[in-house]
């Protein structure tokens, strides 16, 4: 099971920069290491912290010196030093080794980072960012922390992610070990090879809403192997969500929708080591969007403007890749079916926003901050046509949906023939078609592109605080083999009561 406690996340332009710069005596054949500097802002998660690289600021001819190895000059860091400053930043070191894959250090590497940490500290308030890359291009990072009185200590990465254009993940084995093969998994690992699979199942997956939708991806995340999922959704179950809510019974009834599908998907998942997260918040809290932060895929199943604007925040900002997609039906005045449709895209730098593609309206989100959207007098007063009261949706649909979101997420971790981007799918129910948009681009002025790759420090404030009259235990149980006993006694009990209940 992975234990990530710290990461780095970059867009595919910067690594392809670091790979231009770092590799390019390389791969003329010459035996010969090279350097350079970057700026990263910090993304803080429940339990992981992540540095954003924003740019990569190289070096001029006399600011570092090539023998074989590489070493910078005192001038250089100077220089990065007050452009860090200058734009509110932490700095990050990285140089390239010899061979491919995750890189550990030698001893110059350790005495020339563990040197430099000081300075860097002190100037920007941020750790040293350390990085290395191997010939194939992958990465392998650690942090650099203050630990006591000039003392600093280096702690490894579990993953180096790049996403844009590319999605690609280096993982440290030691932190977040590839999975053993199962033959439960045989058919899976058939489909797209051991390389693919040992990707995806060390991916932290969040799903936020677990409606009709969310609850059916989430069983397909268990079902192919994917080791640690979050679940946030501080909903419960209602009788009216029972035709479409996959798991849930009548005796589920006033249950959080996350306890009732962690519960399943702990049971159904064919990962050895599975490690299932219930978080009851709202994705519009900080604590629920700390949840979504440890995550290096979401989900967005919701069905509110609000949650949504989080969530595209989170793609940008923090370059977190989002898989949204729902289900729009429209009914005619008789209360027959006039069309529906359902899609489903992926958010993420180099592709278009969600705001930008009408999947939220800032309006509707400052409607729904106000409290109106609570508040069924209001509703009632929209006319019945208004998106905000279209909220018609079946099972097959839910699951046609959930399909095309999980399709997707497929598609950009597996790259088929080399290709990771769809583009906007929306199939329509009436004629049987499908679209595919592979030229929307957000509209030009774009905040969120603007501020893309802030992580912690977008300016703009898109969550409340959590309300202290919360319940205590936001996270909830992690449900997981070898995992906390409470909770499979818990469901134990709950399994044996229910065996009673129904003699």
């Amino acid at each position: 099971m992975s234990s990530v406690d710290y990461s780095v996340v970059m867009e595919s332009e910067v690594a392809a920069a670091l790979q231009k710069h770092l590799l390019q005596h390389i791969r003329r054949g010459r035996y010969q290491e090279d350097l350079c500097f970057a700026m990263w802002k910090p993304s803080t998660g429940r339990t992981r912290t992540t540095a954003v690289l924003t740019e990569v600021i190289l070096p001029t001819t006399d600011e570092r010196r090539l023998h074989g190895g590489a070493s910078f000059r005192a001038h250089y860091l100077e220089r990065v030093a007050e452009t860090a400053m200058s734009r509110n930043a932490g700095i990050a070191f990285i140089h390239s080794h010899f061979t491919p894959g995750w890189q550990g250090m030698s001893q110059q590497d350790v005495c020339t980072e563990e040197s430099t940490v000081p300075s860097i500290l002190g100037g920007t308030g941020l750790p040293l960012v350390g990085l290395t890359m191997g010939t194939d291009g992958a990465l392998s990072a650690r942090f650099w922390n203050r630990v006591g009185r000039r003392q600093y200590k280096r702690r490894w990465c579990g993953s180096v992610r790049v996403v844009g254009n590319d999605f690609d993940v280096t993982f440290m084995e030691k932190l977040a070990p590839k999975p053993e093969f199962k033959e439960v998994l045989k058919r899976t690992y058939s489909a797209w090879g051991e390389d693919k699979q040992n990707i995806l199942a060390r991916l932290h997956c969040g799903v936020v809403g677990l409606g009709s939708v969310g609850a059916i991806v989430a069983e397909s995340l268990a079902r192919m192997g994917v080791q640690t999922i979050s679940l946030i959704d501080f909903d419960r179950v209602e009788e009216h969500n029972l035709d479409r809510l996959v798991h849930a019974t009548v005796d589920d009834i006033g249950r959080y929708k996350v306890d009732v599908a962690g519960e399943h998907i702990y049971k159904h998942a064919t990962a050895d080591q599975v490690d299932v997260r219930v978080h009851k918040k709202s994705v519009t809290r900080e604590r629920g969007q700390a949840a979504a932060l440890d995550c290096d895929v979401l989900f967005s199943c919701v069905d509110r403007p609000w949650p949504r604007q989080v969530l595209n925040m989170l793609a940008y900002a923090h370059h977190i890749p989002v898989v949204d997609g729902g289900v729009h039906v429209r009914v005619k005045s008789d209360g027959t079916m006039r069309s529906a449709e359902w899609g489903a895209h992926v958010a993420v730098s180099g592709r278009a926003c969600l705001e930008c593609l009408g999947q939220f309206d800032p309006a509707n989100v400052t409607l729904e901050r106000q409290g109106f959207l609570d508040d069924p007098s209001y509703i009632q007063g929209l006319p019945r046509n208004h998106i905000l009261r279209m909220n018609e949706n079946v099972f097959g649909f839910g699951l046609c949906a959930a399909g095309m979101m999980v399709s997707q997420f497929l598609s950009m971790v597996v790259r088929p023939v080399g290709i990771g981007n769809p583009g906007v799918q929306t199939y329509h129910f009436a004629t049987g078609m499908m679209d595919n948009d592979f030229e929307v681009q957000c509209n030009p002025g774009c905040l969120y592109l603007e501020h893309a790759a802030t992580g912690d420090r977008f300016p703009y404030p898109v969550v409340d605080m959590d309300d202290s009259t919360e319940e205590l235990g936001d996270s909830g149980p992690r449900l997981g083999r070898g995992g906390h006993p409470g909770v499979r006694f818990w469901a134990w009990l709950r399994r044996i009561l229910m065996q009673f209940a129904s003699k």
